[in-house]
């Protein structure tokens, strides 16, 4: 491991270490991007934010002053500069593209993956007190915007930031999870930022792996394991993983790390045996 790749994760875990809250969205994917880029200089993609932010600010007051604004002028407002102004929108074209999970590509190219573009969505918004979640809405990146007085609206990210009502979700659910599924209450649920950044991630390990690169997808569990140290199922991946990649020690160590955050069961009583498989295999 290089020294900045080192230093990027140390600065990650100072991050994964704040309360849900307080993470900033947009650092924390600069630097999992920086992960995979590690002499890149995130210098400009910062000052990129900040124009963001700025022009956000501006839009506002020249449309609004110092009114307080309804979900649905917050909307326009964003949309009028990420989409017309600065051309961000989902990439159809190469939608398993790995760049459209990084956030520095993202911003190079103006093109992105949902949950990527929504990340620039959600710290536009913030940046100027607004009220802004990604929802638990299954295979595709969706963003609530609400007001003070607890109005609300949902946009697509992905297709230029376009309002979307019970129809329209109802509709994208289909095409997304199945004819069979049905629009419930959970898929209005706002996630954390945390599970934010996991889902950023997720696209970035099932990319690695559909490419074969169990290396690349190692690295992503491992960054998904800075971020979220107590979830068991990731413990569980990284031994798979390193297993396939023949590192069988760092397999039985984060075996062990599933079965210690595991409840008895079946599936933490066959992981303990594959433990003791490969404790034989090295011994």
């Amino acid at each position: 491991m290089s020294a900045q790749t080192e230093t990027t994760r140390k600065a990650l875990k100072k991050i994964a270490g704040q309360a849900d809250d307080g993470i900033d969205l947009a650092e924390a994917a600069l630097l999992l991007a920086a992960l995979d880029h590690p002499t890149a200089d995130l210098t400009p993609y910062r000052e990129h934010l900040n124009s963001l932010a700025d022009t956000v600010h501006d839009t506002a007051n020249a449309r609004h002053g110092d009114d307080p604004l309804g979900p649905e002028e917050m909307a326009a407002v964003l949309n009028a500069v990420m989409v017309d102004q600065f051309g961000y929108a989902g990439d159809d074209e190469t939608y398993e593209d790995l760049d459209n999970a990084n956030l520095m590509r993202v911003i190079e190219r103006r093109r992105g993956l949902p949950v990527a573009l929504g990340i620039l969505y959600i710290f536009a918004a913030r940046s100027q007190g607004w009220s802004a979640a990604g929802l638990n809405f299954p295979n595709h990146f969706l963003i609530r915007l609400e007001s003070s007085d607890g109005r609300r609206v949902i946009i697509d990210p992905f297709h230029k930031g376009r309002t979307m009502g019970a129809p329209e979700l109802r509709e994208l659910l289909k095409m997304v999870a199945g004819p069979g599924v049905e629009l419930e209450a959970g898929h209005y649920r706002p996630v954390s930022n945390r599970d934010v950044l996991m889902r950023l991630q997720n696209n970035v390990k099932a990319r690695r792996l559909d490419k074969g690169e169990i290396a690349g997808a190692v690295d992503a569990v491992e960054s998904m394991l800075v971020l979220s140290p107590e979830t068991a199922g990731l413990w569980r991946e990284a031994g798979v993983l390193y297993m396939r990649s023949g590192q069988l020690k760092r397999s039985v160590e984060a075996f062990e790390g599933f079965v210690s955050r595991s409840e008895s069961g079946p599936d933490r009583d066959k992981i303990a045996k594959v433990i003791n498989e490969l404790r034989e295999r090295l011994s």
